[in-house]
């Protein structure tokens, strides 16, 4: 890892990392996050009789869909042309709550793990948007990139593991 960071010139002002030199490789970056919530809460999402729909459906449509505006939201970050967005959540009773794992990909000079950020983050914040009129007490995270692959820095995982 380098020990400068790359979004700040020398005069310490913001600015858009260019890329254009960097090879073009495929990046992969995974996510997690979690939302925990009363168990009760989680027996009415997993019954599919939300007021408001189907809650694990919209949340994945909705990772998916903020995987794909990252640009729009992030400052700085480039606007890139996904290959592969995926957002599984499973539920977890000892939570109790749900797990949350995004993966995304793009062949690419630059790297996906905003994308993937982003997902399991808008996941989450629709699932308690959808689940909140029973259940305010919920809570997201922790939030994290578990891996990256790709570019010049190459494998990464949050455990050190290559």
């Amino acid at each position: 890892m380098g020990d400068k960071l790359t979004h700040l010139d020398e005069s310490g002002a913001a600015h858009m990392v260019d890329v254009a030199g960097k090879a073009l490789t495929e990046r992969v970056a995974v996510a997690e996050s979690a939302v925990a919530m009363k168990l009760e809460t989680l027996e009415l999402i997993l019954s599919g009789n939300s007021k408001k729909g189907d809650v694990l459906a919209t949340a994945r449509i909705a990772g998916i869909m903020a995987a794909k505006k990252t640009h729009d939201l992030i400052p700085l970050c480039h606007p890139l042309a996904l290959t592969k967005v995926s957002v599984d959540i499973t539920a977890d009773h000892d939570l109790p709550g749900l797990q949350i794992r995004t993966m995304t990909k793009v062949v690419g000079n630059t790297g996906v793990e905003m994308e993937a950020l982003t997902a399991a983050s808008v996941a989450g914040l629709t699932i308690y948007d959808m689940a909140k009129a029973v259940d305010r007490g919920m809570t997201i995270g922790p939030t994290k990139l578990t891996q990256k692959s790709g570019g010049k820095s190459g494998e990464w995982f949050v455990d050190g593991e290559t």
